[in-house]
Protein backbone atom coordinates (compact mmCIF):
# COMPACT_ATOMS: atom_id res chain seq x y z
CA UNK A 1 0.00 0.00 0.00
CA UNK A 2 1.35 3.42 -1.02
CA UNK A 3 0.72 5.92 1.79
CA UNK A 4 0.24 9.52 0.62
CA UNK A 5 0.21 12.85 2.45
CA UNK A 6 -1.48 15.79 0.66
CA UNK A 7 -0.12 19.27 1.48
CA UNK A 8 -1.92 22.10 -0.34
CA UNK A 9 -3.64 25.27 0.87
CA UNK A 10 -6.49 24.87 -1.64
CA UNK A 11 -9.21 22.53 -0.26
CA UNK A 12 -10.63 21.92 -3.74
CA UNK A 13 -7.25 20.71 -5.04
CA UNK A 14 -6.79 18.42 -2.04
CA UNK A 15 -10.26 16.95 -2.35
CA UNK A 16 -9.79 16.35 -6.08
CA UNK A 17 -6.52 14.51 -5.60
CA UNK A 18 -7.94 12.56 -2.68
CA UNK A 19 -10.98 11.49 -4.68
CA UNK A 20 -8.68 10.06 -7.38
CA UNK A 21 -6.33 8.34 -4.96
CA UNK A 22 -9.08 6.83 -2.81
CA UNK A 23 -10.38 4.90 -5.83
CA UNK A 24 -7.12 2.94 -6.09
CA UNK A 25 -6.66 -0.31 -4.21
CA UNK A 26 -2.92 0.18 -3.72
CA UNK A 27 -2.96 3.84 -2.57
CA UNK A 28 -4.10 5.31 0.74
CA UNK A 29 -4.29 9.01 1.69
CA UNK A 30 -3.19 9.06 5.32
CA UNK A 31 -3.57 12.80 6.01
CA UNK A 32 -4.12 16.28 4.55
CA UNK A 33 -2.50 19.58 5.48
CA UNK A 34 -3.24 23.18 4.47
CA UNK A 35 0.29 24.54 4.92
CA UNK A 36 3.86 23.36 5.20
CA UNK A 37 4.14 23.53 8.97
CA UNK A 38 1.09 21.30 9.41
CA UNK A 39 2.43 19.07 6.64
CA UNK A 40 5.71 18.55 8.49
CA UNK A 41 3.88 17.62 11.68
CA UNK A 42 1.69 15.12 9.83
CA UNK A 43 4.68 13.70 7.96
CA UNK A 44 6.37 12.93 11.27
CA UNK A 45 3.17 11.48 12.67
CA UNK A 46 2.18 9.27 9.71
CA UNK A 47 5.50 8.64 7.90
CA UNK A 48 3.92 8.50 4.42
CA UNK A 49 5.71 7.06 1.41
CA UNK A 50 4.85 10.10 -0.72
CA UNK A 51 4.21 13.74 0.25
CA UNK A 52 2.49 15.71 -2.49
CA UNK A 53 3.46 19.28 -1.62
CA UNK A 54 2.24 22.50 -3.22
CA UNK A 55 5.05 25.00 -3.88
CA UNK A 56 3.21 28.17 -2.92
CA UNK A 57 1.58 27.96 0.51
CA UNK A 58 1.20 30.19 3.58
CA UNK A 59 3.19 29.78 6.84
CA UNK A 60 5.84 27.44 5.40
CA UNK A 61 6.08 27.20 1.61
CA UNK A 62 6.67 24.04 -0.40
CA UNK A 63 10.38 24.59 -0.96
CA UNK A 64 11.12 24.99 2.74
CA UNK A 65 8.83 22.07 3.54
CA UNK A 66 10.77 19.94 1.08
CA UNK A 67 14.09 21.06 2.53
CA UNK A 68 13.02 20.21 6.10
CA UNK A 69 11.69 16.79 5.13
CA UNK A 70 14.87 15.98 3.20
CA UNK A 71 17.04 17.09 6.15
CA UNK A 72 15.17 15.07 8.79
CA UNK A 73 16.65 11.56 9.26
CA UNK A 74 13.34 10.39 10.72
CA UNK A 75 11.68 11.21 7.38
CA UNK A 76 14.27 9.53 5.17
CA UNK A 77 11.60 7.26 3.69
CA UNK A 78 9.33 10.14 2.66
CA UNK A 79 9.62 11.14 -1.00
CA UNK A 80 8.44 14.66 -1.81
CA UNK A 81 6.70 15.40 -5.09
CA UNK A 82 6.07 19.11 -5.52
CA UNK A 83 2.91 20.47 -7.12
CA UNK A 84 2.86 23.59 -9.27
CA UNK A 85 0.56 25.50 -11.59
CA UNK A 86 3.34 26.75 -13.81
CA UNK A 87 5.52 23.90 -15.06
CA UNK A 88 9.29 24.04 -14.59
CA UNK A 89 9.76 27.50 -13.14
CA UNK A 90 12.40 28.76 -10.72
CA UNK A 91 10.39 27.51 -7.75
CA UNK A 92 10.44 23.95 -9.05
CA UNK A 93 14.16 24.08 -9.73
CA UNK A 94 14.77 25.22 -6.15
CA UNK A 95 12.52 22.43 -4.87
CA UNK A 96 14.55 19.82 -6.78
CA UNK A 97 17.73 21.17 -5.23
CA UNK A 98 16.05 21.10 -1.82
CA UNK A 99 15.46 17.36 -2.18
CA UNK A 100 12.23 16.83 -4.11
CA UNK A 101 11.93 13.55 -6.00
CA UNK A 102 10.15 15.32 -8.85
CA UNK A 103 7.20 17.52 -9.64
CA UNK A 104 3.74 17.49 -11.11
CA UNK A 105 1.74 20.22 -12.82
CA UNK A 106 -1.71 20.51 -11.29
CA UNK A 107 -3.53 20.17 -14.61
CA UNK A 108 -2.10 16.67 -15.12
CA UNK A 109 -4.60 14.12 -16.44
CA UNK A 110 -5.81 11.57 -13.84
CA UNK A 111 -4.13 8.50 -15.34
CA UNK A 112 -0.79 10.28 -15.52
CA UNK A 113 -1.20 11.52 -11.96
CA UNK A 114 -1.78 8.01 -10.62
CA UNK A 115 1.12 6.66 -12.65
CA UNK A 116 3.37 9.42 -11.27
CA UNK A 117 2.51 8.54 -7.67
CA UNK A 118 3.42 4.92 -8.31
CA UNK A 119 6.65 5.91 -10.09
CA UNK A 120 7.69 8.06 -7.12
CA UNK A 121 6.82 5.26 -4.69
CA UNK A 122 9.15 2.91 -6.61
CA UNK A 123 12.00 5.30 -5.98
CA UNK A 124 12.27 6.69 -9.51
CA UNK A 125 12.49 10.40 -10.20
CA UNK A 126 9.61 12.18 -11.90
CA UNK A 127 11.82 13.76 -14.55
CA UNK A 128 10.64 13.06 -18.07
CA UNK A 129 13.04 13.79 -20.94
CA UNK A 130 11.21 17.06 -21.65
CA UNK A 131 11.83 18.16 -18.07
CA UNK A 132 15.46 17.12 -18.28
CA UNK A 133 15.71 19.25 -21.43
CA UNK A 134 14.59 22.28 -19.44
CA UNK A 135 17.08 21.50 -16.69
CA UNK A 136 19.79 21.40 -19.35
CA UNK A 137 18.65 24.75 -20.71
CA UNK A 138 18.92 26.14 -17.18
CA UNK A 139 22.66 25.39 -17.25
CA UNK A 140 23.40 26.47 -20.84
CA UNK A 141 23.37 30.10 -19.72
CA UNK A 142 25.52 29.47 -16.65
CA UNK A 143 29.30 28.86 -16.63
CA UNK A 144 30.39 25.89 -14.54
CA UNK A 145 32.07 26.71 -11.25
CA UNK A 146 35.79 25.96 -11.12
CA UNK A 147 36.35 22.44 -9.85
CA UNK A 148 32.66 21.60 -9.98
CA UNK A 149 33.40 18.17 -11.42
CA UNK A 150 35.71 17.13 -8.58
CA UNK A 151 32.83 15.74 -6.53
CA UNK A 152 32.31 12.99 -9.11
CA UNK A 153 35.87 11.71 -8.73
CA UNK A 154 34.58 9.29 -6.08
CA UNK A 155 32.58 7.41 -8.73
CA UNK A 156 33.80 4.44 -10.74
CA UNK A 157 33.70 4.66 -14.52
CA UNK A 158 30.55 2.55 -14.73
CA UNK A 159 28.85 4.58 -12.01
CA UNK A 160 29.64 7.80 -13.89
CA UNK A 161 28.26 6.28 -17.07
CA UNK A 162 25.05 5.26 -15.30
CA UNK A 163 24.64 8.71 -13.74
CA UNK A 164 25.15 10.38 -17.13
CA UNK A 165 22.38 8.24 -18.64
CA UNK A 166 20.08 8.99 -15.70
CA UNK A 167 20.70 12.67 -16.41
CA UNK A 168 19.61 12.11 -20.02
CA UNK A 169 16.23 10.93 -18.72
CA UNK A 170 16.67 7.19 -19.40
CA UNK A 171 14.94 4.53 -17.31
CA UNK A 172 16.81 1.63 -15.68
CA UNK A 173 15.77 -0.70 -18.51
CA UNK A 174 16.99 1.76 -21.16
CA UNK A 175 20.27 2.26 -19.30
CA UNK A 176 20.69 -1.52 -19.06
CA UNK A 177 20.35 -1.78 -22.84
CA UNK A 178 22.92 0.98 -23.40
CA UNK A 179 25.44 -0.45 -20.93
CA UNK A 180 24.72 -4.11 -21.80
CA UNK A 181 24.08 -5.05 -18.18
CA UNK A 182 21.01 -6.10 -16.19
CA UNK A 183 18.53 -3.55 -14.79
CA UNK A 184 19.46 -4.78 -11.30
CA UNK A 185 23.11 -3.93 -11.94
CA UNK A 186 22.03 -0.50 -13.16
CA UNK A 187 20.11 0.02 -9.95
CA UNK A 188 23.20 -0.99 -7.97
CA UNK A 189 25.40 1.51 -9.85
CA UNK A 190 22.85 4.30 -9.39
CA UNK A 191 22.32 3.55 -5.69
CA UNK A 192 26.06 3.50 -5.04
CA UNK A 193 26.44 6.80 -6.88
CA UNK A 194 23.68 8.36 -4.78
CA UNK A 195 25.37 7.14 -1.59
CA UNK A 196 28.80 8.46 -2.61
CA UNK A 197 27.42 11.82 -3.74
CA UNK A 198 25.00 12.13 -0.81
CA UNK A 199 22.11 12.50 -3.27
CA UNK A 200 18.69 11.73 -1.87
CA UNK A 201 17.36 10.33 -5.15
CA UNK A 202 17.64 10.30 -8.93
CA UNK A 203 16.31 13.84 -9.25
CA UNK A 204 19.29 15.17 -7.32
CA UNK A 205 21.61 13.04 -9.43
CA UNK A 206 20.31 14.86 -12.51
CA UNK A 207 21.03 18.23 -10.93
CA UNK A 208 24.52 17.10 -9.83
CA UNK A 209 25.31 15.71 -13.28
CA UNK A 210 24.71 19.07 -14.94
CA UNK A 211 26.20 21.17 -12.17
CA UNK A 212 29.39 19.11 -12.30
CA UNK A 213 29.67 19.08 -16.08
CA UNK A 214 29.47 15.27 -16.28
CA UNK A 215 26.81 15.77 -18.95
CA UNK A 216 27.41 18.63 -21.36
CA UNK A 217 24.33 20.64 -22.34
CA UNK A 218 23.29 20.32 -25.97
CA UNK A 219 22.85 23.74 -27.49
CA UNK A 220 21.42 22.58 -30.81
Amino acid sequence: MIRVLLVDDQPLIRSGFRALLDLEDDIEVVAEAADGREGLELAREHLPDIALVDIQMPVVDGIETTRRIAADPALAGVRVVVLTNYGLDEYVFDALRAGAAGFLVKDIVPDDFLHAVRVAARGDALLAPSITRKLIDRYVSQPLETGAGAALDVLTGREREAVALVARGLSNDEIADRMVISPMTVKTHVNRAMTKLHARDRAQLVVLAYESGLVAPRTS
